[in-house]
């Protein structure tokens, strides 16, 4: 439990006497900050949260709300995104990868200035529950993590996007499976490749497909034509951008056993070419994009073959 919430991180400087437990301390939705400490009775004129990377500084303004004991409830809840990904900027820091240190500005009605740093709240439980406890960012795919240090201050722990291709959503038809996905922690000038679909068993067959790109962007039809046979065969789907090839996969969310939440019927499809394929598209315990499909009636030879 301590290793899996505690970095080796030493907080630092001078432990200073004030200190601050927060009452709530978490990021929901993989990138949204919500912070709530509270303070005695005194007069507070206002109130900020630093985020403390090396020689980086970012300020959050705390809402100041008092309670029936007397004391102050000093709160905030803001969006959180990467210096580094490529999305529009909000109202919200933009913190850098590494590990951020947190503590309060306090401002006082005489003028006076206190820094308190922040300990960490006690870790949560462990649960087998449907979401999981953090999630990346389901705008940019960065994590923000709230973590311990080892001599018990909050730090807020950040980590830049990895490079991968999210799936979207997948249309199931009567005579295609379209997929739409987008291209994650890359810049948009590789926003361009192809799809690749290998048997997952086997002779390790490929077939390919060209998307249409609308900047990171894509879509596609997976190549049905091209996956019939006798026997089923499960096909996992990859983008292929130059030397790399990314899984197709929903990560950008918390649910912990994707393939049992997003579960999907099995399809019978009729191809172009006369020929009935049953097809399987879904997601895999890892939430990756596979399609089983098999041949229930071959295509007709033309003419020219029979004679």
């Amino acid at each position: 439990m301590e290793q899996l919430h505690t970095v080796p991180t030493i907080s630092g400087g001078i432990r200073p006497r004030a200190q601050l437990r927060p009452v709530h301390y978490s990021v929901t939705n993989g990138r949204t900050l919500n912070f709530a400490v509270a303070v005695p009775g005194r007069q507070v004129a206002s109130a900020a949260l630093l985020l403390i990377h090396r020689t980086s500084r970012e300020q959050v303004p705390l809402e100041l709300e008092p309670q029936h004991d007397g004391t102050l409830l000093l709160t905030a809840t803001v969006p959180l995104r990467h210096r580094d990904a490529q999305e529009p900027a909000n109202r919200g820091p933009a913190l850098g990868t590494g590990i951020w240190r947190l503590a309060v500005l306090i401002t006082t009605a005489d003028g006076q200035t206190h820094r308190t740093k922040v300990t960490a709240p006690a870790p949560p439980e462990l649960s087998d529950g449907p979401t999981l406890p953090y999630s990346p960012s389901p705008t940019s795919g960065a994590w923000f993590r709230p973590v311990r240090s080892v001599d018990g201050f909050a730090l807020l722990k950040v980590r830049s996007p990895r490079p991968h291709a999210e799936l979207s959503s997948f249309d199931l038809r009567w005579d295609r499976v379209t997929v739409h996905g987008r291209l994650i922690g890359c810049a948009p000038s590789e926003a361009s490749g192809t799809v690749e679909a290998v048997v997952r068993r086997g002779n390790q067959k490929t077939v390919t497909t060209r998307p249409k790109w609308q900047g990171d962007r894509f879509t596609f039809d997976v190549p049905l034509a091209k996956m019939g046979g006798g026997t089923a065969r499960t096909w996992d789907m990859y983008l292929r951008l130059g030397r790399s090839r990314l899984r197709i996969a929903r990560r950008l969310t918390d649910v912990r056993h994707p393939r049992q939440v997003h579960r999907t019927p099995f399809r019978i499809v009729a191809l172009d070419n006369g020929s009935l394929l049953r097809v399987h598209a879904h997601l895999t315990a890892a939430g990756a994009l596979s399609v089983s499909c098999a041949e229930l009636v071959p295509a007709p030879r033309s003419t020219e073959e029979v004679a």
